[in-house]
């Protein structure tokens, strides 16, 4: 599905500035640009004078998807989301006095890693999608703004655009993480799955995760200590060898895996 989806840089309102930081940004993506009232696209990746937003076109398309770690739901996960105690925090090994270094191999929003991050963690994200990558970077750049966010950003996050399997594999034993985090795509059919407008607009656009075995297969090669899986809870396993433990909530859970 996502190889038939049609995508274009555009900005609004176009001013002198947003139109040319849309150039710049179409030019680094090879992607076309067009006008924002441009419906022949599925998607528009959208310059505005605040920020970069990705827009679902036609009459029922949900809300624009915007990355935003200072305000909104992830700042108050951050405040107040359980801190170490909660069960991502538990599933990577947090304990009071030790925060393991991470890779977080299936990006997404960066909103897991962000966490992580403000825990104390360092993180390394990978995102595949150039797109998502750069409503990413675009949120990073913002939150650098904050001075309340920016030490979270500056010290232990980082963001990195490739294939994980193949940066995986490229992890040299000094580089090797303790940790390594999944959260594929998982192949929802039910229409209540499509509710979010965020996992709507990112599915028409990257698809389901096919390859999630070979990723797992990956990250149980390079990780030192644990792999952690995020899966919807009454999910199977990702194919392969089974997860050493659970940590389950109330729609969710995270099967982790032991490096022995």
């Amino acid at each position: 599905m996502a190889g038939e989806i049609t995508i274009a840089v555009t900005a609004s309102p176009e001013t002198p500035t947003t139109v040319s930081q849309a150039q710049e940004l179409a030019a680094t993506l090879k992607l076309p640009q067009t006008v924002p009232t441009d419906t022949t696209f599925n998607l528009l990746l959208t310059v505005t004078p605040e920020h970069l937003e990705l827009r679902q076109t036609g009459p029922k398309a949900p809300g624009p998807v915007i990355v935003d770690f200072i305000s909104g739901a992830v700042a108050f996960r951050r405040k107040h989301g359980g801190g170490r105690k909660q069960n991502l925090g538990r599933a990577v090994g947090l304990k009071a006095n030790r925060c393991p270094t991470i890779i977080d191999a299936t990006g997404g929003l960066a909103r897991d890693a962000f966490v992580l991050a403000s825990l104390g963690c360092k993180v390394t994200l990978i995102e595949r999608s150039p797109i998502i990558a750069a409503l990413v970077n675009d949120g990073l750049k913002r939150a650098i703004a904050d001075p309340e966010v920016a030490p979270i950003i500056n010290d232990r996050l980082k963001l990195l655009v490739g294939d994980s399997c193949d940066l995986l594999a490229k992890t040299t034993s000094e580089q090797r993480p303790e940790v390594i985090y999944l959260d594929p795509m998982y192949p929802h059919r039910s229409k209540s799955a499509l509710v979010k407008k965020e996992m709507r607009t990112l599915r028409l656009l990257v698809g389901d995760d096919p390859d999630a075995p070979k990723l797992l297969a990956a990250a149980l090669a390079c990780a030192s200590e644990r792999v952690v899986v995020k899966r919807p809870i009454k999910a199977e396993p990702i194919t392969g060898p089974t997860p050493n433990m659970a940590i389950t909530g109330k729609t969710g859970r995270f099967d982790v895996y032991l490096i022995r």
